[in-house]
């Protein structure tokens, strides 16, 4: 089994700053990309940022320059920094992964339950 397990959502007021924490864990081989999503209230599941294995970051135009993906491979975790945040970016946040488990010939995607991000005005 593989679980992904996001932490550090909660409330903050506009312009201030968070970090996310995903980690995966389980029968694991490899992590490809990795990723983070979110979604608001009546609105569809958006990409937020991504990041390859080699370091390689793609970003939502709404976010650049405020928000930051990184991982660390030695613990299976990708972070996101939220710094100015504003009250748009009030969402559930999900983070996904790209796995291949150990005796798998190909990758899996799995996510996260997600985590409550709310910023105030």
């Amino acid at each position: 089994q593989v679980r992904l397990v996001e932490s550090g959502g909660g409330l903050v007021q506009a312009g201030g700053s968070l970090r996310l924490s995903c980690t995966a864990s389980g029968n694991i081989r490899s992590i490809n990309a990795m990723g983070w999503y979110r979604q608001a209230p009546g609105n569809q599941r958006e990409l937020v940022a991504t990041i390859a294995n080699d370091g390689n970051t793609n970003y939502a135009d709404s976010v650049k320059g405020r928000f930051t993906i990184s991982r660390d491979n030695a613990k299976n975790t990708v972070y996101l920094q939220m710094n100015s945040l504003k009250p748009e970016d009030t969402a559930v946040y999900s983070c996904n992964a790209k796995i291949i488990r150990v005796g798998a010939p190909w990758e899996y995607l799995y996510w996260g339950q997600g985590t409550q991000v709310t910023v105030s005005s």
